[in-house]
């Protein structure tokens, strides 16, 4: 192999050089092509189209090219911004992880030639998980609003019908209690504080390490919480009045840790090793303030007896997580984030959004209106939701944007008049078409993964829904051109 060759196909999973489409296909790839013709799955072929888009491929380019300086004229050949799109949406359909993705990719010649690896290197799956972080939040809405406009170009979706409802996503968090946050605390902040001793050495402050102690007050509690019959709360507030205060004794000795750290007591010669340092006294400065409010809201809960404090925190390492109840019998709360979804024609998701505070359904409305008149050029004819999104000020705005029937239940209305207006065939059938929102987060839940969001941070909430979103829509419009060329 020459040197050239071989720097291309090392250069494949670096960060080098990047480019839009691969520049020239190998002897391999068209064997693969004719070998897999007719093993496709029907939307396929559709959907191969689609994710060959312009602009949807230069979306991904100008992502990735924002990483580092001059990408886009130097270093090594790179993987192209085509195939990163066709892996991360393919994740994304089989709701697989990057190492599962890596493994079934190099397996299999279907989906070596959908996501146009060919015979080419697969890439590692570090390097796609750096792809991922790449394409944010805003460049997959951009993909998105261009697979819309396909899909409206296509006549898939001309806009006629909405409908729209919301879901709670869960993050990646175990189940919030006052102890376990605590103890959490203190395992991270022990962690850091021990890399900075290996690198530091002995100087300033000395480590003591009390995870022991927190871990044997956490299992105390827990025993204490689960016993049969009615809970002994002096005991209870014994606990964690010691937990307390052995959670204080190491938030102390971190905050010593890291001002030692900005003030250089700690420090090492070596610049890799000191920039290393300078990292873990930020983590510490990053984690100090949760671990404080977390004892703060413990206090409050345990000894005062208030269970609402601000800005309640419910996760040291995904902070954004609200604790949401939806009614639903199997799972009274779910601790994640608010997601919208609304759809047109062909169960299209035409418009999505995750919310860092849960809003009132009755508020989402008449925005989601305005971004189907915005998405498709024209505001729905039927207008279908639940009763939490009715209110009278929403009906009448409504309709006066343009919407015939605004099919929204009123559960309390004593109108005799209203009570009609729901019992005609028109407003059933329009209820029974709104269902389908109910299968349709059903699926992006089973099917993508949208159950569980396995991203990190509030950014990451935003690429796992919107790449579940994209996924769905891709195989949606994949199967409904199909349709169209049946018949």
């Amino acid at each position: 192999m020459s040197y050239c060759v071989r720097s291309r196909v090392e250069g494949a999973q670096g960060d080098g050089m990047i480019e839009m489409r691969r520049a020239q296909l190998g002897f391999g790839d068209g064997l693969i092509a004719e070998e897999v013709s007719d093993l496709r799955e029907d939307w396929m072929r559709h959907a191969d189209q689609i994710l060959a888009d312009e602009q949807i491929v230069a979306a991904v380019y100008d992502a990735l090219a924002k990483r580092h300086p001059k990408s886009r004229s130097r270093g090594r050949l790179g993987t192209p911004a085509e195939v990163v799109l066709r892996l991360l949406i393919l994740k994304h359909i089989r709701n697989w992880s990057y190492a599962a993705l890596e493994r079934e990719v190099r397996a299999n010649l279907v989906y070596r030639d959908f996501t146009r690896v060919g015979a080419a290197k697969m890439p590692d799956a570090k390097t796609m998980g750096r792809w991922g972080v790449a394409v944010g939040p805003s460049v997959l809405k951009r993909i998105h609003e261009q697979m819309v406009r396909i899909a409206r170009d296509k006549g898939i979706t001309t806009g006629r019908r909405m409908r729209v409802d919301t879901t709670v996503v869960e993050t990646n968090i175990h189940h919030p209690t006052d102890s376990t946050l605590l103890g959490d605390g203190v395992r991270v902040l022990t962690r850091i504080m021990k890399k900075i001793t290996v690198i530091a050495g002995a100087t300033g402050t000395r480590l003591r390490d009390r995870s022991r102690s927190v871990k044997l007050r956490v299992l105390e509690i827990a025993r204490v919480a689960r016993a049969k019959g009615p809970i002994n709360q002096e005991k209870l507030k014994q606990r964690y009045h010691q937990l307390l205060e052995t959670t204080s004794r190491v938030v102390g000795q971190a905050k010593r840790f890291s001002n030692e750290v900005a003030e250089g007591v700690k420090r090492s010669a070596d610049m890799l090793q000191q920039l290393a340092l300078d990292g873990l006294g930020q983590q510490l400065d990053t984690m100090l303030p949760l671990v404080r409010h977390v004892m703060r809201q413990t206090r409050e809960r345990i000894f005062r007896g208030k269970t609402r404090t601000q800005g309640k925190i419910l996760s040291l390492f995904e902070p954004a997580t609200e604790v949401i109840r939806k009614g639903k019998l199997g799972k009274p709360n779910q601790f994640g984030n608010m997601v919208k979804l609304q759809e047109a024609e062909n169960q299209i998701v035409i418009d999505y959004e995750v919310y860092n505070q849960r809003p009132s359904d009755t508020d989402l409305l008449i925005p989601a209106i305005e971004a189907h008149q915005a998405k498709l050029g024209r505001p729905p004819r039927l207008v279908a939701a639940d009763a939490a999104f009715y209110s009278a000020k929403n009906d009448a705005a409504a309709k006066a944007m343009g919407v015939k029937r605004v099919c929204i239940p009123n559960r309390s209305s004593k109108s005799r008049e209203r009570k009609r207006e729901q019992k005609k065939r028109w407003f059933r059938n329009g209820q029974k078409w709104r269902t389908g929102c109910e299968g349709r987060i059903s699926v992006v839940k089973r099917r993508h993964g949208l159950d569980r969001c396995r991203y990190r941070g509030f950014d990451g909430m935003n690429r796992w829904v919107g790449l579940g979103i994209i996924a769905d829509n891709v195989v949606n419009i994949g199967r409904a051109i199909e349709k169209q060329s049946r018949q």
